[in-house]
């Protein structure tokens, strides 16, 4: 199984970049994807997460109205578009594939989830 996490850059405040997590090795459809982000000397912190069975997706407060998830089932990609981004979204952002399960938090703890791919950095800067 991997997953590949890709999309960062160096972008202005302002910016736009959009992030993507291709999937292999495993069957897609039946997972659902949730990113995570860790700046320098923070702990990781859940940012956003779609779900397998019924698409419905949630964010975090700090990015909620700018970022937007969406997943393609026949490319077994996830799709971050993060847009308005701002100096404290600077972070190495990772995507994580899991089982879907009941409830609407579980998603939120890194624990719960199987597979990671590697981080993407994105540094917002002037």
């Amino acid at each position: 199984v991997q997953l590949q996490a890709s999309g960062g850059g160096l972008v202005q405040p302002g910016g736009s970049l959009r992030l993507s997590c291709a999937a292999s090795g495993l069957n897609f459809d039946i997972y659902a994807i949730g990113w995570f982000r860790q700046a320098p000397g923070k702990e990781r912190e859940w940012v956003s997460f779609i779900s397998s069975e019924d698409g419905k997706t949630y964010y975090s407060d700090v990015v909620k109205d700018r970022f937007a998830i969406h997943r393609d089932n026949v490319k077994n990609t996830v799709y971050l578009q993060m847009n308005s981004l701002k100096p404290e979204d600077t972070a190495d952002y990772y995507c994580a594939a899991g089982p879907e399960r009941f409830g609407s938090t579980w998603f939120k703890e890194a624990i719960e989830y199987q597979y990671w791919g590697q981080g993407t950095l994105v540094t917002v800067s002037s």
